[in-house]
């Protein structure tokens, strides 16, 4: 079940990722609608459960019933529909990873979601800007950052093996002050 809130936009609420989380984020990363645009191999669960334990912030994208508060919500009372990940952000420019269930792409659960997770960086973590990373093909993810204001860095060609391919990955940044300037106008 998620745990306390820690954001909470028009239809998304962020939430802390709980160990009784952990079967939904396995269950995740085992799909390939997931694994693939992420670039992540299939995990074994002892290989996942290391990764969960390191010291990145992960919060749930949940979406929460009408009158669920700020604690620790009842059951049913919260439906958690991806992950969004702060690395790093202890010593060095924060990168944010990302991701829904399929079921719930295109709906602007994720722009709600990465925009919440923005500030929450900037509000949490003294850094000056924050970045993500997107494959080539990714046009979804793409798209979501540029729209939020990111603006690609670098890319590294043939980065990584993905499905079947080598691909290019995409360094994207967004500076403190870019962000906070969006936010006023």
């Amino acid at each position: 079940m998620p745990g306390a809130r820690i954001r909470r936009g028009e239809r998304v609420t962020l939430r802390t990722l709980e160990d009784e989380d952990r079967p939904f984020i396995q269950r995740a990363y085992a799909n390939p609608e997931i694994r693939y645009p992420l670039g992540t191999p299939l995990k074994r669960r002892d290989n996942l459960e290391s990764w969960l334990d390191d010291d990145a912030d992960r919060l749930l994208v949940c979406l929460d019933e009408a009158e669920t508060g700020p604690g620790t919500p009842g059951t049913g009372a919260t439906e958690p529909i991806g992950l969004v990940t702060v690395e790093d952000a202890d010593w060095r420019r924060p990168d944010l990873v990302y991701w829904l269930v399929p079921e719930y792409h295109g709906e602007g659960y994720s722009r709600e979601a990465v925009s919440l997770v923005v500030d929450y960086v900037f509000r949490t973590h003294n850094a000056p800007g924050v970045g993500a990373t997107a494959y080539d093909f990714n046009d979804a993810s793409r798209g979501l950052l540029e729209s939020l204001g990111f603006v690609e860095e670098g890319r590294i060609r043939k980065d990584r093996f993905v499905d079947g391919a080598y691909r290019d990955t995409i360094q994207y940044g967004l500076l403190r002050e870019e962000w906070d300037g969006s936010r006023k106008q």
